[in-house]
């Protein structure tokens, strides 16, 4: 009986028909970019100094620039190594007393001010910016910082949790259905995200939207991985990921047009509800359809398929099924990934690759909201370079497998954070240019990771969670969040040289499989099958 990587090799692998779904499925991959990197602009700390009552009138009536304003009245920089003292520390100054002159008010109170006592900031802050984030009305700054960590680690919190439910709805309920659900509750969050009328419930909110929104990026990535044939299933699943970085750029511009936190978290969201009506031309996926034994609706789509590329629908279609033994091959355990030796090892050097990546990845993206520099334009720039990282990989991946490019990528992505902790804040170019290579580096980590990990297992694990390092560790020291990710992405690199090369070898079926991988690989026949299994990734052939 065929299989549907068969009859797709008769009605198209790719054609008209795919290509509108991925179009379609692809706008899923873009409005990700918003949730999982937002905090860069919903989040911005811009400049900011103690608000001091009499302060303001005191500027009024002698006339100050703002400049003079803040020479006279903030607090300097103070003794090295202590954390910004301007922005959290004011003067414990009656600014309302008339003895205060125009011309240095303060020398009348003591020779050097440096002997005034200092205070923490009692009447809120002002912030030097014409937008708004949650830390400027939420006032999440000195001893509040660690809110907004929590703000970005709840999200990702959300991944994790949610990512193992949103697996169990999709084969439960199925594809289609799951893609709906999660699509409409993220856009009804998003909403209510930007309603909130307080930090609490916005965190609420936010780990609620991760829940889902990981699994609807999910649910996308495996229907669009299931509709196309073999030979395009690998280069599909990337162009998938490309989209998510269309929504980087986009996001980039969008935040520089909507400078206000709560209009630009509606603008993103918004537009999340009209995919509703694109999706009810997405049909369930017939892989999924075969697995519940529901054969009648896959080959109708199988049909509709073959009509709309303009194809002549195979004539034994109607017995596409699975294989009997397909139930027992689908009930794998969690367990089995430690089962052997070999298996163990993969499996911790897959999860430190997990980790690493995303922690680069996302990190690298933070610390770019925290350099001083032009926030949009260097968020813009390097967003840009994860176009010609997706190339590198479709280009070098069927030559040269995975296991080289994955470690050099890791190698270049270390180094160049560690050649950032050196480079001085004068040269901001070329500390941009150089966070842009280590940027694409781990960009090409971050997708082939995904690829090696589903022709190492016969299961797929999902589900990762980031911790939110880089404003607590530059406060201890600016460099410090470089150089743990150029230790643990140098680590990487090499660890990647003990996993096997899968270039040519066949997607294993068993543990058994997995142990015999150096062997040499199956015909191709043999491993169309498993493909109905395990589509949540791209496949090697």
């Amino acid at each position: 009986m065929p299989t549907v990587d068969d009859v797709l090799e008769q009605v198209g692998e790719f054609g008209w028909f795919q290509k509108q779904i991925f179009l379609i499925l692809c706008l899923i991959s873009a409005a990700f970019a918003p949730i999982y990197v937002g905090i860069v602009f919903l989040a911005f700390i811009p400049d900011h100094h103690c608000w001091s009552p009499g302060v303001a009138e005191l500027s009024r009536r002698c006339g100050w620039s703002l400049e003079e304003e803040l020479n006279y009245t903030v607090p300097g920089p103070g003794p090295a190594g202590q954390a910004f003292p301007q922005q959290c520390l004011r003067y414990e100054v009656d600014w309302n007393q008339s003895a205060l002159g125009c011309v240095d008010p303060l020398a009348g109170l003591a020779a050097n001010r440096s002997h005034l006592p200092l205070g923490p900031c009692q009447h809120g802050w002002v912030y030097d910016t014409p937008g708004s984030s949650i830390v400027t009305e939420f006032n999440l700054v000195c001893e509040d910082s660690w809110k907004v960590d929590l703000f970005q680690s709840c999200v990702n919190v959300g991944f994790l949790l949610g990512s193992l439910g949103i697996g169990y709805i999709a084969d439960r309920f199925g594809r289609k259905v799951c893609l709906l659900a999660t699509t409409l509750i993220s856009a009804v969050l998003g909403v209510l995200t930007a309603v909130a009328p307080d930090y609490i419930s916005l965190l609420l909110f936010r780990l609620m939207q991760g829940l889902v929104s990981k699994g609807n990026w999910t649910a996308g990535y495996t229907l669009i991985t299931e509709f196309v044939g073999l030979g395009y299933r690998r280069t599909v699943a990337i162009l998938y990921q490309m989209a998510f970085t269309v929504g980087l750029v986009l996001l980039s511009g969008l935040a520089y047009a909507v400078p206000h936190w709560r209009r630009l978290q509606l603008a993103v969201s918004l537009p999340v509800f009209l995919l509703l009506l694109c999706f009810w031309y997405v049909p369930e996926s017939p892989r999924w359809l075969l697995s519940q034994k529901r054969n009648a609706q896959a080959v109708k789509i199988m049909d509709r398929i073959a009509q709309k590329n303009g194809k002549l629908p195979s004539a034994d279609l109607k017995m596409l099924s699975l294989p009997e033994d397909a139930t027992e091959k689908l009930s794998p355990s969690f367990t089995d990934l430690f089962r052997t030796a070999r298996l163990r090892k993969y499996t911790f050097i897959l999860m430190y690759l997990w980790f690493t990546s995303s922690m680069i990845y996302q990190g690298l993206i933070l610390h770019v909201g925290a350099t001083g520099g032009n926030l949009y334009l260097d968020f813009f720039y390097s967003a840009l370079v994860e176009f010609p990282a997706a190339f590198i990989i479709l280009f070098t991946i069927d030559r040269f497998g995975c296991i080289y490019p994955l470690a050099l990528s890791n190698l270049v992505a270390g180094a160049a954070c560690f050649l950032m902790v050196f480079i001085p804040h004068d040269l901001h170019w070329l500390s941009t240019v150089v966070a842009c290579v280590g940027r694409m580096g781990i960009t090409i980590v971050f997708q082939m990771v995904c690829l090696v990990n589903a022709e190492l297992f016969p299961t797929f694990i999902s589900g990762i969670i980031t911790p939110f390092l880089v404003f607590r560790l530059m406060e201890v020291w600016h460099g410090l969040p470089l150089a743990l990710f150029a230790v643990v992405g140098l680590v990487a690199g090499g660890l990647t040289l003990l996993l096997p090369e899968t270039k040519g070898v066949a997607l294993p079926e068993t543990i058994e499989d997995v142990e015999n991988l150096r062997r040499k690989a199956k015909p191709k026949e043999n491993t169309i099958y498993i493909q109905i299994q395990t589509s949540e990734h791209p496949n090697s052939t």
